[in-house]
C-alpha cells in the first residue's frame, strides 16, 4: 500500500480482468474502477451493430414489400365487349352480303358496346380495328382520316391486318383532290384549289396506296365532293363535264372495290350527273347529311342510275337533320347512348339496303356518331330493321312469282311511259333529279 491509500494492482488477476486482458484498478474499498473506453476498443464494440444494420438492409432488398391493393393487372391487347345473345342472333340473320360499320372507331365512350374496357383515343386509334372487327355486326368501317391527310400503305396495311378477311373499308379521298376551295383553320374558304379534282394526285396519293394496302379489303374508295363554291354551281355542265374527265382518268379497280361519289350540293343531283356516274361505272354515295336530301329522294336518284339495283349500295349516314356537326357533337358526346332516334331515316335505308341484298347486291352503310348519338347501337338498331324489311321483301318476291307462273301465257299489259326517276308531283317541292 503507497501513502496514498491506493492499491493497485499491475498485474492482472486471474478471472479479474477486463475487455481484451486489460488490469482491473480497485478503489480503497477494493470495487473496481471503470474506466473509460479506448479509442482502440470502439471499432471492437461497434462491429456488432454495424453487421445487423447490413443484415436488416440486405433483407429490405431482398424481400418485396406486401402490396396494399393488388393493382389491375394491364394487357397490351385491347379486349373486344363480349357480345350479347342478342347480337349475335342479329348478326346470323342479317344477310352476308349486307355490311354495317361506323365512322372511324377511336370512341373510349364505346367501352362495354364495342370495346371491353377504357382505352385512350390514340391508343383505340392505332390498335382498336382488331376489338372492333371482332363485333358480330361491325364488318365495315369508314376510314376518314385520310380525307385529312394522305396516308401510306404502310399505314393502310395495318388496318388491313387488324381485321378479319371478309372486312370491308369505305376511304375517303384526301380533300387537297375533293374540295374545290382552300379553307382557313375555321373552314371559310380563302382561294380556289387548283390541285381539285387531279387525277394523277388522285392515283398517286390515295387510289394507289389504298389498294395496295388493303388489297381485297378496300371496299368503296369515295371522294366526298366539299361544298361548291357558288361560280361552280353556277355552271353546272361544265363541271359535271369536268367530273367525267376525272373519272374517267382514274384506274380500273378489281373486283369488290368501287369507286363512289358524294356530294354536298343538292343541286347537283340531276339525271346529267347521274348518267356521267353510269358511264363512268362510278357509284353514287348515298350521304345522309343536312345539306342532302332525304334517303327517300336520294333514292329516286339510285333507281334512275340502276332501274333494278345492278350495283353495291353504298351510304354515308354522317349527320342528325337539323344540327351542325359541332353541336351534334356536344350534344352527343360520349356517343354511348341512343340520344336522337330517327326511325325515318332508319326504315328508308332498311328499305334499300333489304332490296340491294335481295338482288345479291354488296350492301356498305357506315353510320357516324353525330346521326344518332352512337353509331355501333344505329348499327344494332338498322341491322334489326333490314333483317325485317328482307324477310318481308322476300316473301312479297316469292307470292310475285307464284302469281307470274299462273298467269304464263297471258299477254302483258303494256308498260307505261317512263316518268323521272325522284318526282315530288303535289308536295310543292322541287325535283331533285330534274334536268
Amino acid at each position: 500500500m503507497d501513502k496514498s491509500g491506493t492499491s493497485e494492482v499491475e498485474q492482472p488477476v486471474e478471472g479479474e480482468t477486463g475487455a481484451g486482458g486489460e488490469a482491473v484498478q480497485f478503489d480503497l474499498f477494493g470495487m473496481p474502477v471503470a474506466l473509460e473506453s479506448t479509442p482502440a476498443s470502439a471499432p471492437a464494440r461497434a462491429e456488432p451493430r454495424v453487421k445487423a444494420r447490413r443484415e436488416a438492409a440486405h433483407e429490405a432488398e431482398t424481400t418485396p414489400a406486401p402490396a396494399d391493393t393488388p393493382k389491375k393487372r394491364r394487357t397490351r391487347e385491347i379486349l373486344a365487349a363480349t357480345p350479347t345473345p342478342e347480337l349475335l342472333a342479329l348478326a346470323a340473320q342479317l344477310p352476308p352480303q349486307v355490311h354495317l360499320g361506323t365512322s372511324t372507331w377511336s370512341f373510349p365512350g364505346w367501352n362495354g358496346i364495342v370495346y371491353g374496357d377504357e382505352y385512350s383515343n390514340s391508343k383505340l386509334s392505332r390498335e382498336g380495328l382488331t376489338a372492333y372487327g371482332a363485333h358480330p355486326l361491325l364488318t365495315t368501317v369508314s376510314i376518314d382520316r385520310s380525307f385529312y391527310q394522305a396516308l401510306t400503305v404502310t399505314e393502310y396495311l395495318r388496318y388491313a391486318q387488324q381485321v378479319p378477311e371478309h372486312f370491308r373499308f369505305i376511304v375517303k379521298a384526301p380533300m387537297t383532290i375533293t374540295d374545290a376551295t382552300v379553307r382557313a383553320e375555321r373552314g371559310e374558304p380563302v382561294s380556289l384549289n387548283p390541285c381539285f379534282l387531279n387525277a394523277q394526285m388522285a392515283i398517286d396519293d390515295f387510289v394507289t396506296p389504298c389498294l395496295e394496302g388493303l388489297g381485297a379489303k378496300a371496299g368503296a374508295l369515295v371522294f366526298q365532293l366539299s361544298p361548291l363554291p357558288d361560280q361552280m354551281l353556277a355552271q353546272p355542265a361544265a363541271f359535271i363535264e369536268r367530273l367525267a374527265e376525272f373519272l374517267s382518268a382514274l384506274p380500273a379497280l378489281p373486283d369488290r372495290t368501287c369507286y363512289a361519289i358524294e356530294i354536298r350540293d343538292a343541286s347537283l343531283l340531276t339525271p346529267r350527273f347521274i348518267r356521267t356516274l353510269k358511264t363512268a361505272g362510278v357509284r353514287y354515295c348515298v350521304g345522309i347529311h343536312a345539306r342532302m336530301p332525304d334517303p327517300l329522294r336520294q333514292a329516286a336518284a339510285l333507281a334512275l342510275l340502276d332501274g333494278d339495283p345492278a350495283g353495291p349500295l353504298i351510304v354515308r349516314w354522317s349527320l342528325h337533320g337539323g344540327f351542325k356537326y359541332e353541336q351534334a357533337k356536344a350534344k352527343y358526346e360520349p356517343f354511348n347512348q341512343l340520344v336522337d332516334h330517327d326511325p325515318a331515316t332508319r326504315a328508308s335505308l332498311a328499305e334499300l339496303a333489304a332490296r340491294y341484298a335481295l338482288a345479291g347486291q354488296p350492301v356498305v352503310i357506315a353510320i357516324n356518331n353525330k346521326a344518332e348519338g352512337s353509331a355501333p347501337l344505329s348499327c344494332v338498331e338498322l341491322a334489326r330493321e333490314i333483317i325485317e324489311a328482307y324477310a318481308r321483301l322476300a316473301h312479297e318476291h316469292e307470292h310475285e312469282n307464284e302469281d307470274e307462273d299462273e298467269n304464263d301465257g297471258e299477254p302483258s299489259p303494256p308498260d307505261e311511259e317512263d316518268q323521272p326517276a325522284g318526282g315530288n308531283a303535289g308536295n310543292g317541292e322541287p325535283d331533285p333529279v330534274a334536268p
